[in-house]
């Protein structure tokens, strides 16, 4: 079982971890907003994935080989919203000490991973292949979302941390725009990969 769990913490490691939508959408957050205004939106995100957890095992796969365009729907809204989260982190203003900036928000991070389609990917793959198990299938869901969730709770705060880390490179607003445009840059190409 220990093994099992280790295969499972690498695997979610790995798929959730990579820079997708969410992990370069927080990392953008923390460089342009800092660790702190950043955590409402790292919170939506995680409460949108453990709904893709959920969606995962409640047979969303199912849903889509019957009804495939209910998965291109998902996909182009999810792609969409994504690109103006992407938007709103590369056109945000440079930093002002004396001035409030607006993150993106627990709303923005909730809806982000709601129709994120490579969380929904990911945990497909992760309970088609390393689901953990108990002599009851339904602990073995249980346990295996939860283990999930801890993980990427872990990684995308990593995530938000290396944002932050970058943080002080905003004072310059030349090298500010030039990050942000990046990371929104990365957060597109995440987008096409994932409808590819």
């Amino acid at each position: 079982m220990v093994e099992s769990f280790i295969v499972l913490i690498s695997a979610t490691a790995l798929l959730l971890g990579s820079p997708g939508p969410a992990p370069l959408a927080l990392a953008a957050t923390g460089a342009t907003f800092g660790i702190k205004k950043g955590i409402p939106f790292l919170a939506g995100i995680l409460v949108g994935l453990s709904v893709a957890i959920v969606g995962a095992t409640a047979g969303l796969a199912a849903l889509f080989s019957q009804f495939p365009s209910f998965r291109v729907i998902c996909q182009v809204i999810g792609g969409a919203y994504i690109l103006y989260i992407a938007f709103k982190i590369a056109s945000a203003p440079v930093i002002d000490s004396h001035k409030t900036n607006i993150a993106p928000n627990f709303k923005d991070g909730f809806i982000l991973n709601l129709l994120n389609p490579k969380a929904y990917a990911a945990f497909l793959a992760i309970f088609s292949q390393f689901l953990l198990s108990f002599s009851d299938s339904t602990i073995g869901y249980i346990v295996t979302g939860f283990t999930c969730l801890m993980v990427a709770a872990l990684v995308d705060t990593l995530w938000l941390m290396f944002g932050g880390l970058l943080r002080p490179i905003f004072s310059n607003p030349k090298q500010a725009r030039i990050i942000r445009v990046v990371f929104a840059i990365l957060m597109v190409i995440a987008v096409v990969y994932a409808l590819v």
